[in-house]
């Protein structure tokens, strides 16, 4: 039995923002623990259909054994979303209802220290979400230059003391490698001042491991594609919800809306539209927060954001 563990944010809101038709095609881009799919799931009937995404093996066996209970068709694919086109053609889907993203690390992930998510328990630096693949936090943390950590600290992880880390990085690796999470951790410890943690909302450590994490799995710079590509294939009226975790990942979601829920893309003093960019969605709504009340229960929601689209009829 798999034991993958993971709280799904926003749960509720989010099956309720995708408006699931029982005999609708739904996909959900983040599979994770499948806790959003089994809920979509229960509410498909035969005729439904239901496509899975997850680089993750823990997770497509976590979501394998739970979607049982349903009679709708179920698709669990191993790949990256950023691949949707493709995987949605080689299943022969040419449109579907409503697809979720639910962004960020799951609660698994984090939870396994041998992962290297997480910077409260020690494990090897790896922090890929598809372990098969070869770029890993070791090699970012050990292999870039100063420049370059100083870019993706700053850039990933809007860390203003990311050139004194990347600094202090560069010293300590000149001795040995760094191997584990915590070796990192007491590093970043060392390179920002007593008093600047002190006052630091949070683990001192948060964003330059979000950072290293971003730049793994090369979080940010698939977004944008990855939403219009399935905006583009929603049929009339269904739904497109996001939900993401963090300030970086929320603009380039509210930006990609804005822009696909707009005519014209054209500079203002142009007179006359020579882009000929049609809005293909409507914003759905305000940007939906986790209540007190799921904070209380699984604080990693604090910061979670849904934002809704529908595709214009």
């Amino acid at each position: 039995m798999n034991n993958f563990h993971h709280i799904s944010v926003l749960l509720d809101e989010a099956i309720d923002a995708l408006n699931i038709n029982p005999v609708g095609v739904y996909v959900d881009c983040t599979l994770g623990g499948a806790g959003h799919a089994a809920k979509i799931t229960q509410k498909l009937s035969k005729g439904g259909i239901f496509v899975g995404i997850d680089q993750d093996e823990d997770a497509i066996e976590a979501a394998r054994e739970r979607l049982t209970d349903t009679d709708a068709e179920i698709n669990i694919v191993k790949d990256n979303f950023k691949n949707l086109r493709n995987i949605l053609n080689d299943l022969k889907i040419e449109k579907v209802d409503g697809i979720l993203f639910d962004l960020g690390v799951s609660s698994h992930q984090i939870d396994t220290a041998e992962r290297g998510f997480s910077y409260i328990n020690d494990g090897a630096l790896d922090m890929r979400m598809d372990k098969e693949q070869k770029l890993s936090a070791y090699d970012v943390v050990n292999k870039y230059d100063e420049e370059d950590l100083e870019r993706i600290f700053y850039e990933y992880g809007e860390e203003r003391w990311g050139k004194r880390v990347a600094e202090f990085i560069c010293d300590f690796r000149k001795k040995a490698p760094i191997k584990t999470t915590g070796e990192l951790v007491n590093i970043i410890d060392r390179a920002i001042p007593k008093e600047v943690r002190k006052n630091t909302e949070g683990h001192s450590a948060k964003r330059i491991f979000q950072a290293v994490r971003i730049e793994v799995n090369d979080e940010l710079n698939i977004l944008e594609q990855s939403f219009k590509t399935a905006a583009e294939f929603l049929n009339s009226g269904g739904r497109l919800a996001v939900i993401t975790f963090h300030s970086l990942e929320d603009r380039v979601c509210k930006n990609t809306f804005k822009e696909l829920a707009t005519d014209c893309l054209c500079p203002k003093d142009i007179p006359v539209c020579v882009c000929n960019h049609k809005k293909s969605v409507k914003i759905i709504g305000k940007p939906i927060r986790p209540g007190d009340r799921e904070i209380n229960v699984n604080s990693r929601a604090k910061s979670a954001i849904l934002r809704v689209a529908e595709k214009l009829r």
